[in-house]
């Protein structure tokens, strides 16, 4: 884990004391904080998600996840006690290639086929600001994802749910994708796009907890 700041970050007693934003516009992982009755609101950053081919991924992540909570947090350094929540998630696909969100449908259905039957990674950067103290960590999470075979008619029928939208390597693994994963090597929830345990060690590193 990656840290820097400059102030020690204040101890609170419960995650109500704990005044929080989520630098995503991801339901998904607005819907993972609130299984853990979070309160916290949500604003996007609007950082470039370009990866830049000549960057490893698990920096690329980690790196804008920084960037997306650093942007938000900027607009909230009056608040004491605020701690802000980025992160990226990115799909490796078998051969290095880095899948994000697809364009399109066709761009999914290829996702789809470069995908099946093999094993890919899935990474997710995490960053938590500390907006009134300075501190500033970041981390990356990866589980490793086996596909089972996935004929043509079984990918169309996927694409047809309209679920690949907006979705890293064109799944989810919560909802109908659920069908497409044979095997998942690693933590649950980071394939979802938020690692709770990586992000809840962040959060007490920096004077703060769930519960």
């Amino acid at each position: 884990m990656e840290k820097s700041g400059t102030k020690e970050a204040r101890m609170t007693q419960s995650n109500s004391h704990m005044r929080m934003i989520l630098a995503s516009a991801s339901p998904r992982r607005a819907e993972l904080l609130r299984r853990l009755n979070a309160d916290f609101g949500i604003e996007a950053s609007d950082a470039d998600e370009t990866w830049n081919t000549a960057t490893d991924l698990k920096q690329f992540v980690m790196e804008l996840a920084s960037k997306k909570a650093s942007i938000v947090a900027e607009r909230h350094t009056d608040i004491r006690g605020m701690i802000v929540i980025g992160a990226d998630t990115v799909v490796e696909a078998p051969n290095g290639e880095c899948f994000g969100k697809p364009v399109d449908r066709r761009d999914a259905g290829r996702m789809l086929e470069v995908l099946s039957g093999k094993w890919h990674l899935v990474h997710t950067g995490v960053c938590v600001v500390c907006a009134d103290s300075g501190l500033h960590l970041r981390d990356v999470e990866t589980t490793k994802v086996k596909f089972r075979m996935i004929d043509s008619c079984m990918a169309e029928r996927y694409l047809d749910t309209g679920e690949f939208s907006d979705k890293a390597g064109a799944y989810a693994v919560q909802g109908y994708g659920a069908l497409l994963v044979e095997k998942i090597c690693g933590c649950y929830f980071n394939v979802m796009g938020l690692p709770l345990v990586k992000l809840d060690d962040m959060l007490k590193a920096c004077g703060h907890r769930f519960f």
